[in-house]
């Protein structure tokens, strides 16, 4: 449900207009310095209101640390930090509570809980929560080091590679837009990973997946795989280190990690809440009304979203290394 992770395992909890959002931490070694100067490069780059297209709604989100931490290290004791909201307008929300919106989670949420939901914002479906994903990721990242390099970019915005028209052409049509993530790793061992269940491309998937607004994951050439033949699809190994000449597989074959250039890309989808009229369902008078979404959101939620993809990517991997032994309980040691 909330939680995720073998060894290294998070919990999120928290709604986006509720009291604080935040995350549980468990099996961080013990050791590793940590302090608050640390999460803010991550948490500015997760931050609304910095750049054009996104939300201006924007908070603090400096971590409250709450257990784990002590005299600056980690204790090897589970890890909460609080990130509190301080900046919301709730009655934005009040006002459309009788239309669910469309490509939100409101209809679904109001069958599943019987109307005890906390809409607000969308509550506890609400992207808000990555702050704890992040703050979770800068401490994967630190484990796993400076010899393993994680990272994100947006490559695509509205089927433009050329991001700056892609998302002007949303701001000259108000509408919201959907864009491309594509994710790099560099240094990881040969080995990671177990076939089927537990491969590498079907735990980064399922992370990948818990991103709101995500639809769509793919590994190496991905679906353009589909139009090409076998002979030039095959990476050509090169040499005993497992080098090869191409990366269709995009750093893993047989759900292991061969390697090479890990490389997946995320599809992520124009943001729900877009400023056009829309027509919904009325549950208070049972009628399709008309209607438009106030409040403030992202008109392209995808430019938040590389460092929260980095996140889950480093918290999947992490766990995969202490899988493997590969990592130790203290800081610093195997």
């Amino acid at each position: 449900m909330n939680s995720f992770g073998r060894i290294f395992k998070v919990t999120i909890f928290g709604e986006s207009h509720g009291e604080c959002v935040g995350i549980n931490i468990d099996g961080v070694p013990a050791g590793l310095p940590l302090q608050v100067e640390d999460f803010v490069p991550d948490m500015e780059r997760r931050k609304g209101g910095k750049q054009k297209g996104a939300t201006p709604r924007q908070e603090e989100d400096l971590p409250i640390f709450k257990s784990g931490i002590f005299n600056g290290f980690s204790t090897g004791a589970p890890i909460t930090f609080l990130f509190e909201n301080k900046n919301t307008r709730s009655e934005d929300y009040q006002k459309h509570r009788s239309h669910p919106r469309p490509g939100h989670a409101d209809f679904v949420a109001h069958e599943k809980y019987g109307g005890f939901e906390d809409f607000r914002g969308g509550g506890h479906f609400s992207a808000r929560l990555t702050a704890g994903i992040v703050a979770a990721g800068v401490i994967a990242k630190k484990v796993l080091g400076e010899t393993i390099t994680i990272r994100s970019e947006v490559t695509e915005i509205g089927g433009d590679n050329n991001l700056e028209r892609g998302l002007q052409t949303a701001i000259e049509k108000k509408d919201s837009v959907g864009a491309i993530v594509e994710c790099r790793v560099n240094g990881l061992p040969i080995g990671l990973g177990e076939p089927f269940f537990d491969s590498v491309e079907s735990t980064l998937a399922h992370a990948a997946f818990a991103i709101p607004a995500v639809k769509g994951v793919e590994f190496g050439s991905g679906f353009a795989a589909a139009k090409m033949y076998g002979l030039e699809h095959n990476d050509a190994i090169e040499d005993a280190s497992g080098k090869t000449r191409t990366n269709h597989a995009g750093g893993i074959v047989g759900g292991i990690s061969n390697g090479n250039e890990l490389v997946y890309r995320i599809a992520v989808k124009p943001t729900s809440s877009t400023p056009q009229v829309q027509k919904t369902w009325n549950w208070e008078t049972n009628e399709v009304d008309a209607f438009s979404v106030k409040g403030r959101h992202d008109l392209c939620v995808a430019l938040r979203a590389p460092v929260i993809l980095e996140a889950m990517t480093a918290i999947v991997l992490l766990d995969f290394m202490m899988l493997e032994n590969k990592v130790g309980r203290i800081s610093g040691r195997i």
